[in-house]
């Protein structure tokens, strides 16, 4: 049997992590595509879930969309009564998007089952493995917006 070189991607940590979450959202994902529900609707409803009210340009940050795209998914959520719009009592000029009743039920029910998903990706981990990985993550995703902790390229 031939003995095939591992290529760069194998084990680059960018490409591991965006295949980790690819292949473990892939299920999820089709269950939301059944549902009617695209991916971009799903990240708006669960980061506002329950009570939490974001601008335009930190929901766009927080879910990882453009905020073109944002905007058109908002717009289509705000029709069908599942978020809504209003100003900042702290700015006037600043306009907050919130979850509504009718939102707020279904990404009750929708991070339930993201739950039920989570649970089942990692129910071959044990706890600590799990806190340890999510722990890790956090930390690579704090030390990467901060400068001082990364050598600069040269």
């Amino acid at each position: 049997m031939e003995k095939f070189e591992e290529s760069f991607t194998e084990g680059y940590l960018l490409y591991l992590l965006a295949q980790a979450s690819a292949d473990a959202s892939t299920e999820f994902h089709r269950s939301l595509a059944n549902q009617g529900v695209p991916v971009s609707k799903w990240r708006v409803l669960a980061t506002l879930y329950p009570t939490r009210q974001m601008t335009i340009g930190q929901l766009a940050d927080h879910c990882l969309i453009k905020q073109s795209t944002l905007t058109r998914t908002i717009d289509r959520l705000e029709k069908t009564g599942e978020v809504k719009r209003h100003s900042s009592s702290d700015d006037r000029r600043k306009v907050l998007v919130g979850l509504t009743s009718e939102g707020k039920t279904l990404a009750a029910e929708l991070i339930a089952k993201a739950k039920i998903h989570e649970t089942d990706i990692l129910s071959s981990y044990s706890i600590v493995e799990i806190d340890t990985l999510k722990e890790m993550l956090n930390m690579l995703r704090q030390r990467v917006k901060q400068p001082e902790h990364r050598r600069q390229a040269g």
